[in-house]
């Protein structure tokens, strides 16, 4: 094993070209790093043809990239509390959750589980008696998904990383939390998903409520309007729209300002 961090891009390659390690460990993208700087000073990497990456996201387009380059590569979702909590198999078809760990994903602001398929943010619970953790929120999103992988392993599987569920943002130098929005949500049962969009009218911040809602009437959008500005205090307009008409990305508040 050759321990090493972000930096000394030359001292690491002239490792791989002296040592021919088989595999790596780290970011997708300083893994491409090290490859193009090989391969612009005529080093040997080829030994590597093995990855395992985490910590950024991994395009399909990168994965194909260092496919091409002879590194066979997969991921796994992992914290510095948690240690490795799912991992892809060779199937690459989600990753699949350790069995020591119970998973949870819930709605952003909020500690509601949503349904399978929701995209939300990653709760884990760990047992592990040295350093137990219960329902540790992890900042992140993803989503179950359905049924078992191809490869055998049967256990609950996610989607991968998909953004991060903090999306506080600042409207007329006042933040605004998703848990505000939520609360919208709680106090209006006939709601369903719920996306406050942020723009800029006028010169002005402005928002507006787009709630997904089976019932629509004026009243009902007067009433969570007049939520919306109890919870958040600032006014914004409301916009009842058909179930299903939000995206499914986990996200409650979207700043569109430019």
């Amino acid at each position: 094993m050759i321990p090493g961090g972000v930096g000394d891009t030359e001292q690491q390659v002239e490792a791989i070209a002296h040592y021919r390690p088989a595999g790596y460990v780290g970011t997708p993208d300083f893994l491409k790093v090290l490859l193009d700087h090989a391969a612009a000073n005529g080093k040997d990497a080829s030994s590597i043809t093995r990855a395992l990456v985490s910590g950024a996201a991994l395009p399909p387009s990168l994965r194909e990239e260092l496919g091409r380059r002879g590194v066979a590569v997969l991921q796994c979702y992992a914290t510095a509390e948690l240690g490795v909590a799912a991992y892809e198999s060779e199937a690459r078809e989600g990753m699949i959750l350790n069995e020591d760990l119970v998973l949870e994903i819930v709605r952003p602001g909020t500690g509601t589980p949503v349904a399978d398929g929701e995209v939300g943010e990653v709760v884990v619970t760990s047992f592990n008696p040295d350093y137990p953790m219960v329902r540790l929120a992890t900042g992140d999103l993803s989503a179950v998904l359905a049924g078992a992988s191809s490869c055998g392993r049967s256990n609950t599987r996610i989607k991968g990383w998909m953004g991060r569920a903090d999306q506080t943002t600042k409207v007329k130098g006042m933040f605004v939390h998703p848990g505000q929005v939520a609360e919208v949500g709680r106090r209006h049962a006939a709601l369903g998903r719920l996306r406050l969009v942020v723009t800029r009218e006028g010169e002005q911040d402005a928002m507006l409520l787009k709630a997904e809602c089976a019932a629509p009437s004026d009243d009902l959008a007067e009433a969570v309007a007049a939520t919306l500005q109890s919870a958040t205090k600032l006014r914004g307009g409301v916009a009842l729209v058909a179930p299903g008409t939000l995206p499914n990305d986990g996200k409650v508040i979207s700043d569109e300002r430019t």
